[in-house]
């Protein structure tokens, strides 16, 4: 997308989280070195974009690095990468959600999906129906942990809303942004099936469209459409698995997208 980019690892994993078992070697021990090396370069930032953090450690480094390069104008940009289908991921206590609050306070965008929000609310929000209402008074909640503008992973409804027709079988994202009191909802086609790292994806290209000066709004278009065609891309292999997302093979839809490429 034409994002220079500075990586801070947190922990090595031998695999991700979605399959049964796994190691992590933590790399805690290596972030004041590096961040050191960093203030040494001059390095500064446009953005600061969080995602899994396995231990409330991790978020308390994280939050020490923003208090270190976080000028003014850096967005802040925090995926709260911690549960989905109403658990938490493998390894992660229950406690982490009120460890992650210290993050989310002062972001510019959160990226929660719907079971992270439960966690955050402190709520059981995944295992009931809920309406377009009850989404609107989620995002305000989750606004009130101290995010501007936030962003809802992963929204179904089975019927039609009071303002949102047509998006039977569909599933889509909703921002809501405190500054304007504005909320817009992306639908698109569902895949009923779910693959791991689509999330990362999402949030990964929505943070690269943000820095391309692309509105929240429109964001959330190119990065829900980006997953949709990376998860048609992984459905053509003939052994597709779902425990992986072959986003690369949608690279060149996403450039077309987003003007790099005609």
């Amino acid at each position: 997308m034409g994002i220079d980019t500075a990586v801070l690892p947190t922990a090595l994993l031998s695999n991700h989280t979605g399959f049964n078992d796994f190691f992590v070697h933590d790399l805690s021990s290596d972030f004041t070195p590096i961040t050191n090396q960093w203030k040494k370069q001059g390095f500064s930032f446009d953005a600061i974009y969080t995602g899994y953090l396995g231990t409330e450690s991790h978020v308390d480094h994280v939050k020490e690095f923003v208090k270190d390069f976080k000028r003014d104008d850096t967005l802040l940009i925090v995926d709260p990468a911690m549960a989905d289908e109403g658990k938490m991921y493998s390894g992660i206590s229950p406690s982490f959600a009120s460890s992650m609050h210290k993050l989310i306070k002062g972001s510019d965008v959160i990226l929660p999906n719907l079971t992270e929000a439960s966690f955050l609310l402190g709520e059981d929000l995944f295992h009931k129906e809920y309406t377009e209402e009850d989404v609107i008074s989620i995002l305000k909640d989750l606004s009130n942990l101290g995010a501007t503008k936030i962003v809802l992973k992963g929204i179904s409804f089975s019927r039609d809303q009071k303002s949102l027709k047509g998006i039977k079988g569909k599933i889509g994202n909703v921002t809501y942004d405190s500054t304007r009191e504005r909320i817009t909802w992306h639908f698109h086609k569902k895949i009923n099936q779910s693959f791991c790292g689509a999330g990362d994806v999402f949030a990964s290209s929505l943070t690269g469209a943000l820095l391309r000066g692309t509105s929240l709004e429109e964001a959330i278009s190119i990065s829900g459409d980006f997953v949709l065609e990376s998860i048609k891309k992984t459905m053509e292999e003939e052994d597709y698995s779902t425990l992986y997302i072959d986003f690369e093979k949608a690279l060149p839809w996403l450039m077309k997208r987003i003007g790099l490429l005609s």
